[in-house]
């Protein structure tokens, strides 16, 4: 059975969180951790890579070649991400523009 206190004093919170309330969050914690995301995301990179060297042939408009398979997904999934930022920074610009609009 744990310890009674009396009526109005709440117990002591536990160690752990005494050290979390201490360390704070900060900017360079994030990117810290951001730094370490990317490195573990171009790891997984390099295994994709290397797994899927075999050539196959490309057709796009006019253009024919063979490729790696991996470099062929790269350039995929990099086209798609511009695609998509483009897309962002349209809407991001829309909104500024409408944020910047005095009142009717």
């Amino acid at each position: 059975m744990p310890p009674r206190t009396p009526v109005g004093d709440s117990p002591p919170p536990p160690p752990s969180a005494q050290v979390r309330a201490r360390v704070p969050h900060t900017r360079i914690g994030a990117a810290w951790f951001g730094v370490w995301a990317g490195v573990l995301v171009v790891i997984l990179l390099i295994v994709f890579i290397s797994q899927n060297t075999a050539a196959v042939r490309i057709n796009f408009l006019w253009m024919t070649g063979q490729f790696p398979v991996a470099l062929a997904l790269l350039i995929a999934g990099v086209g798609g991400a511009i695609i998509a930022m483009a897309v962002a920074a349209a809407r991001i610009v829309q909104l500024r523009r409408l944020v910047k609009r005095p009142p009717r």
